[in-house]
Order: C-alpha cells, then structure tokens, then sequence
C-alpha cells in the first residue's frame, strides 16, 4: 500500500515538474524571447538541459503520461480556435500555393530523406512541421505513426534552426523583391513554420501582411485533419504487414484507424466555427491547448538527453533546411506565376 502511494505521489511530482518546466517557458517567451521564440521550442531545449543533469527513473511513467496522453489532449483543444468560415475564405487565394507546399515537403521529401538516410518516421515528422504548422503538425502525426520522442524532438530542433533564420530574412527578401502586402502575406503564411515565427516575420513587413499572414497559417492548420488520417492509415497498413509477417494471425482493423483525439478536434473547430463557443471562452481553449503543448513538449526534453543530438548528427537539420528551403521557392513561385507579387 505503501509502495502505491509512493509511486503515485512520484508520479504526480514528475508530472508537476513538466508543468513547472512549461511555465516557465512560458514567463520566458513573455518577458525575454517575446515572438521571436516560441515557448514550445524553449520548454523542449529547457527540457534537455535540466536531463544533462537530472533524469531519475521515477520520472518516466510521468514523462511518459505528459508527452502522448497530454499531448493529445492539447490537439483536441486546439480545434476551438479554428474556424471553418476563415479557412474557406482565405483558403480560396492560397489553396494552390498550399496543394505545391505540401507536394514538396511529402513528395519531394520521400527521395530527399534517401538521401540522408533518415527513417520514415522522422523524416515526415520534419515534412509535416514545415509544410502544415511546426510544432502542432509534429505533435499530431507522432502518436499515428508511434514515432519515438527523440524523432519528435529532433524534427522540432530542425523546423525551429530555420524559422530563426527566415524570421531576419523573409521580411528583407520580400521587401527586396517588392511584393505587396497580401502577396508576401501569402508567402510568409505558407512557408514559414511555427505560428511564432509566421506573426513575427508577417509582422516584420507591415500590419496588414502580418493579419493576413497569421490567417494563411490558421488555414493551414485544418491540413492536418487529412494528414493524420492519411498517416494513421499508412502506419495501421505497415502494422498489418508486421503482424502478417510475424505469422501471429492477427489483424488490424482499418475502420478504426481514425484516432480518437483527431475526432476531438474536428468536433471542436466544427462546434467553433458554427459559433457555438463564444470568443471569450474559444481565446482560453486555446491559450490552455498551446500551455498543454508546451508541457508535452517539456516532458519530452527531459526524457531527451544532449547526447540523443550528438548521436542524430546532423542530418535531420540538413533535412529540415533542404525540405524548408524548396518550401520557400515553390510558394514563391506560385505567388508569382498567379500574380500576387
């Protein structure tokens, strides 16, 4: 009896502990890094550095807890920030930019990543950050696919290095070229990853390109409703072969191949979007999904150590910028030949 209480008193310390982690990403985003770095990215460094240092053991049910059955929990509640009627609205101008986005990042990174020698599983946790929404697309995919937490932290290090670059240099190149202010809007809206970064480069350029900027990247959010799916059934299709393979008889049924958070958040945006949540109470599902995230992600930093990196090499971030960076002359382009600029 003893014994039980100990472990959940443990427990419930482990998970306190990435909460505490995660606020004070948060206070850091606020009062040091402001929009220039999100409190994801910090609570997922802070993570891997306190785990240089302190990792015990009892930790790990509680990491464990946080980074799959929080984490999925956030994605639910970041459905009551989508609308349906802004998606449709925006989406009509940038549909076409999105549908070569997302071919290059899957499509061209399913050679790309033979090239660097990445696992499968990696390497579109990489394509999904930069071609739906960073770190929300990342968190959503993994637990489909059963990605590792060092896969999820290795792609979030990767998407996050380029937005730090495109965050100084998108505002500059647009102003180089003379785009307007919707056309580079589009652009920055969707080519950069992170919301983060999205406002601060938007922003960077003129109020108008940053409003119309964030609502490209809202708009790329409903993209992973699809890309789940589309993931849970290719993951469930590799599963049956497992299983075929291994002789057990078993099988996988693909009716239910549709996770249940994905549900969740479809549910929400749809509730949302026929106005059924007030703002008030929309702005704090939101605020409490991105608080949740931040704490997933802090409990997996501190199960990630400076030496999972080391290890990696540096070809997740070769990926990532190569990915990222065909990313941002495709959506160029398409601005361009449609006449935007």
């Amino acid at each position: 009896m003893k014994s039980k209480t100990k472990e959940h008193c443990l427990f419930a310390l482990g998970v306190a502990i990435c909460f505490a982690v995660a606020a004070l990403s948060v206070l850091a985003e606020k009062f040091l890094f402001g929009e220039l770095l999100g409190a994801s990215i910090i609570a997922l460094f802070m993570g891997t550095i306190i785990n240089s240092f302190f990792h015990p053991a009892w930790m790990k049910p509680a990491l464990k807890f946080t980074s799959k059955k929080i984490l999925k929990i956030a994605i639910i509640l970041l459905g009551a920030s989508l609308s349906i009627n802004t998606i449709v609205s925006v989406g009509k101008m940038t549909f076409f930019v999105m549908i070569f986005t997302f071919a290059v990042c899957f499509g061209g990174g399913y050679f790309i990543r033979k090239l660097f020698g990445l696992n499968w599983k990696l390497s579109n946790l990489i394509s999904a950050g930069t071609g739906i929404c960073g770190g929300s697309a990342i968190a959503a995919i993994a637990p489909v696919i059963d990605a590792d937490d060092k896969d999820i932290a290795f792609a979030m290090s990767s998407t996050f290095l380029f937005d730090m670059l495109m965050i100084a240099l998108y505002p500059l190149m647009g102003k180089a070229l003379g785009m307007s202010d919707i056309a580079y809007g589009i652009w920055a809206g969707t080519s950069v990853n992170d919301t983060a970064s999205v406002v601060a480069s938007g922003y960077a350029f003129s109020e108008i390109a940053g409003d119309f900027a964030t609502m490209v990247k809202l708009t790329r959010t409903i993209a992973i409703i699809p890309t789940v799916l589309v993931f849970a059934y290719i993951g469930t299709r590799l599963k049956q072969k497992e299983l075929k393979a291994a002789g057990t008889g078993q099988k996988v049924n693909l009716v239910k191949i549709i996770p249940w958070f994905i549900g969740g958040f479809l549910l929400l945006a749809i509730v949302n979007s026929v106005g059924l949540i007030p703002t008030a109470i929309s702005g704090t599902i939101k605020s409490t999904s991105k608080f949740l995230m931040v704490a997933a992600l802090a409990a997996i930093g501190l199960g990630t150590s400076l030496t999972d990196f080391k290890k990696a090499g540096l070809k997740p971030m070769f990926y990532g910028i190569t990915i990222d960076t065909l990313v941002t002359l495709t959506a160029l382009g398409v601005v361009w030949c449609m006449g935007l600029t």
